[in-house]
């Protein structure tokens, strides 16, 4: 048996960039290249790339073991935090449920107990010297039993970080962890014993908090998957009532009762019943979809007012809503440039940072006479200060708490990288049918000659496109089927591809089509008024299909496809963003898409065009500098998404292909969340930015501090721990939806 390609690995302690440092410096040896581990912050998840490699998992585990971090490998294949606990080691309630209480809360209860061991101290030290201000002065002098209980406090907040400290410190590659310990063990040194068990107690519960926000952000991800109910009411044959069975149980093909106000369990088409359906879980839909047989129900939609009877099309692994979370999940992956940039600081920037401190520690008492105790201090304060953990953390939180909202907005975006794009777009490129209009040609107009009925007529031309499978075809015999209008029999029809179709009806040679079948087949009958109202239709974007026998032309019918009622606006919004260039791009004729573009409010078009030619005009537009996102049905106008910088799917909620071949799909047809995910985007990079700025700002206010000795422990560490709590709090403020 092959070993596998790439191994996935749990890291339930993995919070941050100071533990993938680690992580890379112990199985750089083993892998040869950096490049061939993948860290996952949110998902606490390590992937190693061991094509060509002959590493064992058992070496990758010693190696990881050395770090002081503890890993066990994910079981199955495609595993991840949508597939139970390897999400977290153990951390989620899946996981939870493997492990004792005691290992599942080791770090929160070490953490519990030094700030109790550490406020005992201080009461102790309070009751001893009379008054709080006492606890904090006495220093050396504080009684036996408050330096008793602020080293036990030191020891439990330190507990879980010493193996990596002690690892840093063997391969003399600091980190975070090392710093912290120093600076603990520092201050003790100097006989500031409650300094010292504050360092070690904040940075412990500093911790805890890097954690927490990322389980909120990875509980925010995985409440996707709360939306699938796990059991399904099915039918089976010779059984009076339903049979409840597990989603993972039903076969593709079986039928499914799902009751009014119950949830969908899985994708499949409704057979029996009409009701309407709330889609919001997926497409962000603020109304419910009306649902009749032969309609498409996803898995996670509510169900609203009557029973349907649903013939499953997918398994449960694979529905809609199963591949949304699954593209969620492996977009963290795709790191945004803003996460790449604050992983490439931190590496520079912590060691910088130490040799700071130690340039603090020595110049001021070599140089200048300085105590040699006093400048040791603002060197542990520039240590505890220089902790990068509020930089590093906050980005991924954001990424992934706005990747979130996006998806529970009907927003898919497939990657951090993506996530940025849309804010700097300067020109979107748009597909006019299926994006702009409706993509469902529709009749709109009928007008019947002589003494020839509309329903006459229309009768006709449904019973002659019976056999057709042409878009305007099928308008027709919609437009039938809406208005009760029964057929009558037709013999010998046949389509006649790109013209129209024929048949006898009542044994009269009828025949319906455009101005050109009319004119080969019968040219005397095309009048020059009835010529010019074809090209009135085919001015006015619209479709003109005449009916007509050997005795005359009983009617025109006119068929249209709309334009989306959102589009106007969408477009308007767009421009009112600051994109400078709307541009359709149409097969259409010149006469149409100038109407068209009229109607819709686009700054340009372009008419005439073959797939090809979509593809090339926006190839030069993003050559030529322009931040160019294409908006298409994710199939058809595949080539032209790939070429821009942006690609853009639309109404995506049942085609799997366009999920896979855009950046981001819009999972419902609302042309509207188009300018929606520009603000967005915009708000998470301004979000990012702030936080980045919060946090490098406020470090460098402390550095000046530093150096006028100024600045405390206490107020260093508190800085510290309130500047990763405002920048995980304002990065989780992304998770809001903004309708």
């Amino acid at each position: 048996m092959n070993a596998p390609d790439k191994m996935t690995f749990s890291v339930p302690e993995m919070d941050c960039m100071e533990e993938a440092a680690l992580l890379k410096r112990a199985l750089a040896p083993l892998v040869q290249d950096e490049d061939r581990l993948d860290f996952d912050f949110i998902g606490r998840r390590m992937t190693v790339n061991l094509d060509g490699l002959d590493v064992s998992r058992e070496r990758i585990l010693a190696a990881v073991a050395s770090t002081g971090l503890a890993a066990s490998e994910q079981s199955g294949t495609g595993g991840g935090m949508l597939d139970g606990c390897s999400c977290c080691g153990g951390s989620c309630s899946t996981g939870s449920q493997k492990q004792s209480y005691l290992r599942r809360n080791r770090r929160a209860i070490a953490c519990a107990a030094s700030g109790t061991a550490w406020i005992a101290g201080l009461v102790t030290a309070a009751v001893a010297g009379g008054s709080f201000l006492a606890a904090f002065r006495e220093g050396a002098n504080a009684p036996a039993a408050s330096m008793a209980f602020w080293l036990f406090a030191a020891l439990a907040g330190m507990w879980h970080v010493l193996p990596r400290a002690w690892a840093s410190l063997k391969t003399l590659r600091p980190d975070m962890n090392l710093l912290m310990v120093a600076a603990a063990v520092g201050a003790m040194a100097l006989g500031d014993y409650s300094e010292g068990a504050s360092v070690a107690f904040l940075f412990a519960l500093a911790n805890e908090l890097e954690s927490w926000s990322m389980g909120r952000a990875r509980r925010a991800i995985q409440s996707l998957a709360d939306i699938t109910p796990a059991t399904a009411l099915v039918l089976e044959p010779l059984m009076l009532t339903p049979v409840q069975k597990r989603v993972e149980e039903v076969a593709v093909g079986a039928t499914v009762l799902v009751r009014p106000g119950d949830k969908v369990p899985l994708d499949g088409v409704v057979r029996k019943g009409a009701s309407a359906v709330d889609q919001s879980p997926i497409t962000g839909e603020s109304m419910p979809v009306p649902k009749g047989p032969g309609d498409a129900v996803y898995a996670g939609t509510i169900n609203a007012e009557g029973a349907l009877e649903v013939e499953t099309t997918r398994p449960a692994s694979d529905t809609t809503l199963a591949r949304i979370m699954h593209m969620v999940e492996a977009a963290q992956s795709r790191r945004a440039k803003a996460v790449q940039w604050v992983d490439r600081f931190a590496v520079v920037y912590t060691p910088a940072m130490i040799g700071l401190s130690l340039l603090v520690a020595v110049i001021p008492p070599l140089l200048f006479g300085g105590a040699w105790a006093q400048w040791f201090y603002q060197a542990l304060v520039v240590l505890v200060i220089s902790c990068p953990c509020a930089l590093v953390i906050s980005t991924p939180v954001s990424v992934v708490a706005a990747l979130a909202s996006a998806a529970r907005n009907g927003v898919l975006v497939k990657g951090g990288a993506y996530l940025e794009a849309p804010a700097s777009v300067t020109a979107v490129a748009l597909d006019k049918t299926g994006t702009l209009t409706l993509g469902r040609p529709s009749v709109t107009a009928m007008e019947a000659f002589g003494k020839v009925s509309a329903r006459e007529l229309l009768a006709a031309a449904a019973a002659l496109e019976s056999r057709s499978s042409h878009p305007l075809a099928g308008a027709v015999l919609a437009h039938a089927r809406r208005e009760s209008v029964e057929p009558p029999v037709v013999e010998d029809a046949r389509a006649i591809p790109g013209l129209g179709a024929q048949g006898l009806i009542g044994g009269v040679l009828h025949f319906v089509g455009n101005a050109r079948l009319l004119r080969e087949q019968s040219p005397a009958l095309l009048t020059p008024e009835l010529a010019g109202r074809f090209e009135k239709c085919a001015g006015e974007a619209a479709a003109a299909v005449a009916v007509w026998n050997e005795s005359g032309v009983l009617g025109i019918l006119t068929i249209e496809d709309k334009v989306r009622p959102e589009a106007p606006a969408a477009v308007a919004e767009l421009l009112k963003l600051g994109v400078e260039r709307v541009v359709m791009l149409t097969g259409d004729n010149e006469a149409a898409a100038q109407t068209m573009a009229r109607r819709t409010g686009v700054t340009g078009y372009e008419a005439d065009l073959l797939p090809q030619d979509k593809t090339r005009i926006v190839s030069e537009m993003a050559e030529g500098g322009v931040k160019v996102a294409m908006v298409g049905d994710g199939v058809n106008d595949a080539p032209a998404l790939a070429a821009s910088n942006l690609g853009v799917a639309m109404g995506s909620i049942g085609t799997g292909v366009a999920i896979e071949t855009a950046d981001v799909a819009l999972m419902s047809d609302d042309l509207s969340k188009l300018p929606w995910l520009i603000r967005h985007s915009r708000r998470t990079l301004g979000t990012i930015k702030c936080n980045i700025g919060f946090a490098l700002g406020l470090k460098a206010l402390f550095l000046a501090m530093a150096f006028l000795q100024l600045a405390t422990l206490w107020m260093a560490i508190l800085a510290d721990m309130g500047a990763s709590l405002i920048v995980i709090f304002n990065g989780l403020r992304l998770l809001r939806i903004r309708k």
